[in-house]
């Protein structure tokens, strides 16, 4: 027969217990710091691209006007990210937050490889609309730890992307206005509006 074994310590089981509940609560919060204001903030330098970019349709000159305006709009909205969250107390390394982060930047890494290798080749039609396909899939993916309106935003990105993919080249830069311009504009001031700046 064997000894019978001494039960665990009362608190060892709320220790457990209320880790439990932490992680079912992280797992059912959503990452709310999307900076609406740093949304619209991006698509106020985002237009501003597109109306230089545009006399230099299909060119490196292009290119390199877009990629300034990719690093812009990061910084811009890391900074507002980063203020918001710290506003609300909430910490990049949650639950919800980096399974934000992880969905959103597989298809960033995707359109880095994508533009370095396009843009290598100097083939820059197919640019506008692999950005905006893959721009909208990140926040797509993303967009279901987040707040409702985050995949809703995708959905808009890809669709510009779809139709930049049926539009004569010369088009391709307006549709980037409008997605990276006018969709941050409108979503940001949706998400300023309703989920707290």
């Amino acid at each position: 027969m064997r000894p019978m074994q001494e039960p665990a310590p009362l608190h060892e089981h709320a220790i457990s217990n209320l880790r439990y509940i932490r992680d079912a609560m992280e797992r059912a919060s959503a990452f709310t710091s999307i900076p609406g204001w740093g949304g619209v903030a991006v698509g106020v330098t985002a237009v501003a691209a597109a109306v230089v970019a545009q006399p230099f349709a299909g060119t490196r000159r292009w290119l390199l006007t877009w990629l300034a305006e990719a690093v812009v709009a990061a910084a811009i909205a890391g900074v507002t990210m980063l203020r918001k969250a710290r506003r609300a107390h909430v910490s990049f390394t949650s639950g919800p937050a980096r399974r934000f982060f992880s969905s959103y930047l597989a298809p960033i890494v995707a359109g880095a490889a994508l533009t370095y290798v396009l843009g290598s080749a100097h083939v820059y039609t197919p640019l506008a609309a692999a950005w905006l396909l893959l721009y909208g899939a990140s926040f797509v993916g993303s967009g279901a730890y987040s707040i409702r309106v985050v995949p809703v935003m995708g959905v808009c990105f890809m669709l510009l992307g779809i139709a930049a993919c049926f539009v004569p080249p010369s088009a391709g830069n307006a549709l980037l206005g409008a997605g990276f311009g006018g969709l941050h504009l409108v979503f940001g001031w949706i998400i300023a509006r309703s989920y707290g700046g």
